[in-house]
């Protein structure tokens, strides 16, 4: 048996990590283990209370067997680099990202521990030829299969939208736009009363990040103020705090608006126009001088998806990009077939004849 261990550092990294799961066991010879970490939130703006137990149960009852064991792994699966990892001694090491936006992190953190390598899976040919601009393809495995995380939208029937509009209560006679900001920097405070206005005219979904529920990255007036407009208006539905999953909200929209969040990327995905915050004080480059994000926001999409650089640019962007130019149109499907391979629900079984591959070598 080959003893496989996911490690699942935060609970919303279970969408990258899941279809791989799904497609690894269904092969007798993988022996399959997941490791949940701390995923610790912030009580009271001070102290740090792990959430791991009550994830745990929840993995427990859906019948996946967990364990604590770092060591004597064949294959380690994590949806980013990580952390304390020479516990894990000598091993594949599989990496899935948790996101497929423009952040620089996702490469960054990889390259940042030297001595380690990994297979690194990218979910189209505009990330490879970034990492080459950098000269950095060498770092790593990279290999353009797509990325099992997207699968899920392209399966048959596996996001039942009709079931949703009823369960959220929404009016199936107007058009849904999401609201998915990411957490710093964020464009909440330049649209957090602005949303109002797409009332009554749209459904109106929120989906924050998890971060923003948990104050150690974000101020609570984040969730505060949309937890009392989705009180206030029959139109509005804030996604609870438990549900990280945003999937089936992008699956159902019409249309997205965020800032810098891959959800952006996601959105693309499945050939939607979103809406893009651009933010007027994002700060470029890390500490160590890289950039924060792989292209500007301003150029980001640019001509498929509409940006934003006012609060009052907000419903102009909104008919737009539910009503697309055929230059926009044109300029989507570009971006889609650039910065994606395979979009047909079959990346988790592409990366899982490759790791076949490596370990049988």
């Amino acid at each position: 048996m080959i003893k496989v261990l996911f490690d699942l550092s935060k609970e919303y990294h279970f969408n990258s990590l899941f279809p791989l799961y799904r497609e690894m066991e269904k092969d007798p010879k993988y022996d399959l283990w997941i490791h949940v970490g701390k995923d610790s939130k912030r009580f009271l703006g001070f102290f740090q209370i792990p959430d791991k137990n009550r994830i745990a149960s929840n993995l427990k009852k859906e019948g996946y067997k967990l364990t604590d064991e770092t060591s004597g792994w064949d294959i380690l699966v994590a949806a980013d680099a990580v952390r304390e990892h020479k516990k894990y001694g000598d091993l594949v090491r599989i990496h899935l990202d948790h996101g497929v936006g423009i952040k620089t992190s996702r490469i960054r953190n990889i390259v940042k521990q030297k001595e380690l390598y990994y297979h690194v899976f990218l979910e189209g040919q505009y990330w490879f030829d970034y990492i080459k601009s950098l000269g950095w393809e060498n770092k790593a495995d990279f290999h353009v299969y797509g990325i099992p995380k997207l699968d899920p939208l392209f399966w048959k029937k596996y996001y039942d939208n009709n079931n949703l509009i009823a369960n959220l209560e929404l009016d199936p006679k107007k058009k849904t736009v999401l609201f998915a900001p990411s957490y710093k920097p964020s464009c909440i405070e330049f649209l957090q009363d602005k949303i109002v206005d797409l009332i009554p005219t749209y459904n109106v979904i929120t989906k924050l990040h998890p971060y923003s529920w948990g104050t150690k990255y974000a101020p609570s007036s984040h969730y505060k103020f949309y937890k009392k407009l989705s009180q206030k208006f029959k139109e509005v539905f804030l996604i609870p705090k438990r549900d990280y999953d945003i999937y089936p909200y992008l699956f159902l929209a019409d249309t997205l608006i965020s800032d810098t969040s891959s959800v952006i990327n996601e959105f693309l995905a499945l050939g939607k126009f979103g809406i893009i915050y651009v933010l007027p004080h994002f700060k470029e480059k890390h500490s160590d001088g890289m950039e924060v994000l792989s292209v500007a926001p301003k150029d980001w999409l640019q001509g498929a998806f509409p940006h934003i650089f006012s609060p009052d640019d907000l419903i102009p962007a909104v008919e737009s990009a539910l009503n697309p130019s055929k230059e926009m149109k044109q300029k989507l499907k570009k971006y889609r077939d650039y910065f994606f391979v395979g979009l047909d629900g079959k990346s988790s079984l592409r990366v899982k004849k490759k790791i076949d591959e490596i370990i049988e070598k």
